[in-house]
């Protein structure tokens, strides 16, 4: 078996991509999805790769997979109907939250549907201190009366929240044994597994939306298996989280929470591994699909991770890559205010009716329809031919917007442009300029399907040099299961004060933490020489709110290693924030990081072939620019024709299947051996060079 097979599924198209280890072949592909169930156009996506790669299921070695079944449950509020079991006076936590107001001044805005009503959310006595110790026993008498009203209400899914169970999960794991036996085909869910940590509103939280999607998973899960199965494939498949890496579909079927930010991950390893073939380590990831823009920093080759995110107002307590998403990609609507100022996004067109150019009905322009306009789009070779763009409909809507502007149609086209690319920038400079990067010292990764086509007017307002378009952007997330690791976090909390010198308390943490994630690997079947664990301290000053993650060295930690940690805790706040003072420290969550390295994958590399780039060249199409105010008659190549060596000059635009890249005057493009497109630009950098 040769054969590695990466499949994301996205709201209007399926993606796929194979690596053959044997020859080295990578092979790419698209088919429709199918959102009534999506378990369906994973299995036409595997079988569309195999009959274009010649390959039969008895081949496949690896089969990983990215869904958006967690992500729309959620959003769309079509989870299961779910119960909560919490500690006695707590029941409404879920309701108060953090009495924190997320639009202080929006006076018309919705709080989030609370996905457990009252009636289902019970209480147990029994009460733990914040130290772990018992203050009242658990009532075990309670618990079937509790039983009989989660019967009576047919509930599909129980949490259990109880107060400390982060430090002693001994009464959550009383409570889960009673309800397993007594509710048998119930999805349970307890919080010390799901997100072990403090903050007890956020750990409720997390629980409440695992319970609320398990059934819903569990459900795609089950079909996609039997479909699997039926297609004659053997292996065990793999499902990707919020943190970059895959599970099995076993622990994905229990913890679908760490899968509800799972979208974007995949191409922010894909992104991280190119560069690293390059030889790159600073970059900053630009990916933009129809919906929304997600942008990414790799400092020294890494992205950092978050421990907690807000998805749709409910928050989550689970590992992620810190990834930052704007309302602004191909789909986003342009309009004019009520102070008579253009506006693109945050609302889209989505995948249907989509773009006015689509002709499906939409009458909003978009930011595709002003790319179409401009002519930097081919009516007749979107998606390799596969659809035809009505231009004219993007006129006539763009033409009204114009009028309302008392501006001319390209300006308006040109606006729409100019608008989403401020929006992006500044998504970009909260995760670089915000946390003390310059982005100017970085590379731009471009790609999704709308990526390449907007990068270079992206990296020029930033001021950004240089672009790395991948050999084929807009596949990018399927690309990265192929490349993606196994990987699963482990955490606990307990506040110490790094002034008193904890050196046992921490030694113990961890030795316990490294125990778990040797659980995992071999649970997983994961050779040793493929493991490997890293460990973070999450740290504060005493009487902060909010902590910073700071590695830590893997081995007994001593007095060395709390100086160490001391001093690395205040270069990072100096970073974060401009200062660092030598004041109380605390330490508060504590985490292992258990990776499972992935298959060898090189991408294929090709031989030079020379600088001209003729062969490739297509034709020309008349392209309107703001730099100038008026067309110019501009060269058009086809990406797949580009040899390794191949260099050109801007402005330009390269086709291919998945995208279009754009490129400006005074930019050049050459084509890496692996078949990357490297944009430069004469006037980006420091504005001093």
């Amino acid at each position: 078996m040769t054969v590695l097979i990466g499949i994301d599924s996205g709201g209007t198209f399926t993606d796929v991509s194979l690596f053959d280890r044997e020859n080295g072949d990578l092979k790419v592909g698209k088919v429709p999805s199918t959102p009534d169930d999506p378990s369906v156009g994973i299995i036409n996506a595997l079988n569309e790769i195999l009959r274009i790669a010649g390959k039969t299921e008895k081949d496949i070695d690896f089969l990983g997979h990215g869904t958006t079944v967690g992500t729309n449950a959620l959003i769309q509020l079509k989870g299961s109907t779910t119960a909560l079991i919490t500690t006695q006076g707590f029941k409404d936590l879920l309701e108060i939250g953090r009495q924190k107001r997320p639009s202080l001044y929006d006076l018309q805005a919705d709080k989030p549907v609370i996905m457990v009503p009252r009636h289902l959310r019970m209480e147990v006595a029994g009460r733990l201190k914040f130290d772990g110790s018992v203050v009242q026993p658990l009532d075990l008498r309670q618990i079937p009366d509790i039983v009989d009203a989660l019967r009576r209400n047919k509930v599909s899914g129980v949490a259990v929240c109880l107060l400390y169970s982060f430090i002693d999960d001994a009464h959550e794991e009383t409570v889960r044994k009673i309800l397993e036996r007594e509710l048998p085909g119930v999805f349970i869910s307890i919080s010390s597994e799901i997100a072990p940590e403090f903050r007890e509103f956020e750990r409720m939280s997390t629980v409440v939306v695992n319970t609320y999607l398990g059934p819903i998973m569990k459900v795609y899960i089950d079909r996609l298996e039997a479909g699997l199965r039926e297609r004659g494939v053997s292996v065990a498949p793999k499902l990707t989280q919020s943190n970059g890496g895959v599970i099995s579909f076993e622990a994905a079927a229990r913890q679908p929470v760490r899968t509800v930010l799972s979208g974007p991950s995949t191409g922010i390893v894909s992104a991280q591994r190119i560069a690293g073939m390059m030889g790159e380590s600073e970059i900053i990831t630009f990916d933009m699909g129809g919906t929304s823009t997600d942008v990414a920093l790799m400092h020294k080759g890494i992205c950092g991770l978050s421990g907690q995110a807000s998805v749709h107002g409910y928050p989550l307590k689970v590992p992620m890559l810190d990834i930052h998403t704007v309302g602004a990609g191909g789909g986003s609507i342009a309009y004019v205010d009520n102070g008579g100022l253009m506006k693109v996004g945050p609302e889209s067109a989505g995948a249907f009716p989509g773009p006015i150019c689509y002709g499906n009905g939409n009458t909003n322009p978009t930011v595709t329809d002003a790319n179409l306009v401009l002519q930097i789009l081919n009516p007749d070779r979107f998606l390799d031919g596969r659809m035809q763009l009505q231009r004219g409909k993007s006129i006539a809507a763009i033409e009204a917007l114009a009028n309302r502007l008392n501006v001319d149609v390209m300006e308006a086209a040109q606006g729409i442009i100019s608008v989403a690319t401020s929006n992006m920038a500044k998504a970009i400079r909260v995760i670089s300029v915000q946390k003390g990067y310059d982005p100017r010292d970085y590379l731009m990764m471009a790609f999704g399907g709308a990526g390449p086509l907007h990068a270079a007017r992206l990296a020029r307002e930033l001021e950004m040099k240089r672009i790395v378009i991948p050999r084929y952007p807009g596949v990018l997330c399927a690309m990265g299961l192929l490349l993606t690791d196994l990987r699963s976090d482990f955490m606990a909390s307990r506040l110490l004060s790094l002034h008193e010198r904890p050196i046992v308390a921490l030694n113990n943490i961890f030795d316990g933490l490294v125990a778990d994630a040797k659980k995992w690997f071999a649970d997983e079947g994961i050779g040793q020489q493929a493991q490997s664990i890293d460990l973070m301290i999450d740290m504060r000053y005493a009487g902060q709110n909010y902590e910073l993650s700071i590695p830590v060295e893997y081995g007994i930690i001593d007095e060395t290693g709390l100086d160490s940690l001391k001093h690395a805790f205040f270069q990072a706040h100096k970073k974060q924030y401009g200062f660092a003072v030598d004041e109380a420290v605390q330490l508060v969550t504590y985490r292992a990081i258990a990776t499972g390295r992935s298959r060898s994958v090189q991408l294929p590399q090709y031989p030079i072939a020379g600088e001209s780039p003729d062969d490739a060249l297509t034709g020309f199409r008349d392209i309107w620019y703001a730099e100038t105010g008026c067309w110019r008659e501009t060269p058009i190549y086809d990406r797949k024709l580009l040899k390794a060596g191949n260099a050109l000059a801007g402005p330009a635009v390269i086709e291919q299947m998945d995208t279009t890249t754009f490129v400006l005057a005074d930019m050049t493009v050459s084509v890496d051996t692996h078949l990357n497109l490297i944009m430069e630009d004469a006037r980006g950098g420091h504005a001093d060079n």
